[in-house]
């Protein structure tokens, strides 16, 4: 008896099913730090500013950080097979385009977890813990909490396109003419993303500043990346 499960159909619905677990997790616990948490801190005392980090944060950031460790490896992975299969046809597809601009959105995301957010929430998680045991805190930590909250911040401006082109990859046509070159397409959506991407490690808030804010820009970043797509398309 052949088991479908046992083919390469079956390997890609693995990665596809461990895909959207680890991104439920980790897209989650992103809305649940900027939607609900971040309201959170800034009507309560230090105390209890320092038990939140001290006890309930490190759980939170191990779901979020592994979250997108397993999202974007599973991600990868899948990439790398429907890659195999298309070749030098990948983005002469609707799949490629789409996939594409999902998949470097998500990749930019991933990285501000580990290499921003995650290292400046771990110094914040220490000085919660030695505050509550009265110990000295590092007063440089929290002088960094801003550019955490800056890569968080667009990481919620780029879930929003992302789960669109995520979603559109498998569900939405493109009408690519024949003799088309993706170089332009590509070039100008990579440079669009990268520029948003270099404000998050440089830049300011801006009008990411308030949560209507964030999700307004996400809903016009998804606007114009669809309408340049369709329009150099």
């Amino acid at each position: 008896m052949d088991i479908a499960l046992f083919t390469q159909e079956g390997l890609v619905m693995v990665l596809r099913w461990i895909h959207f677990f680890a991104g439920v997790a980790w897209i989650g616990h992103l809305y649940y730090f900027n939607f609900v948490q971040g309201a959170f801190m800034p009507e309560v005392d230090a105390t209890v500013k320092n038990n939140v980090f001290a006890k309930l944060v490190p759980r939170a950031m191990w779901w979020f950080r592994f979250g997108a460790l397993f999202t974007f490896i599973s991600g990868a992975l899948m990439l790398a097979l429907a890659g195999h299969e298309l070749r030098a046809d990948f983005f002469q597809t609707p799949y490629g385009i789409y996939i594409y601009t999902g998949a470097l959105l998500g990749t930019l995301m991933f990285l501000n977890v580990w290499l921003i957010i995650w290292p400046i929430q771990s110094k914040l998680i220490a000085n919660g813990v030695a505050a509550l045991a009265g110990g000295t805190v590092d007063a440089e930590a929290a002088k960094r909490a801003p550019n955490a909250l800056l890569a968080s911040r667009t990481n919620v401006l780029f879930s929003i396109p992302m789960l669109f082109f995520m979603g559109a990859s498998r569900h939405l046509g493109l009408s690519i003419p024949e003799g088309f070159s993706p170089a332009l397409v590509l070039g100008v959506v990579t440079l669009l993303i990268l520029a948003l991407e270099f404000n998050a490690i440089k830049g300011k808030l801006g009008p990411l500043t308030t949560v209507k804010g964030v999700i307004h820009c996400g809903v016009g970043l998804l606007v114009v990346l669809y309408a340049l797509i369709e329009v150099i398309v």
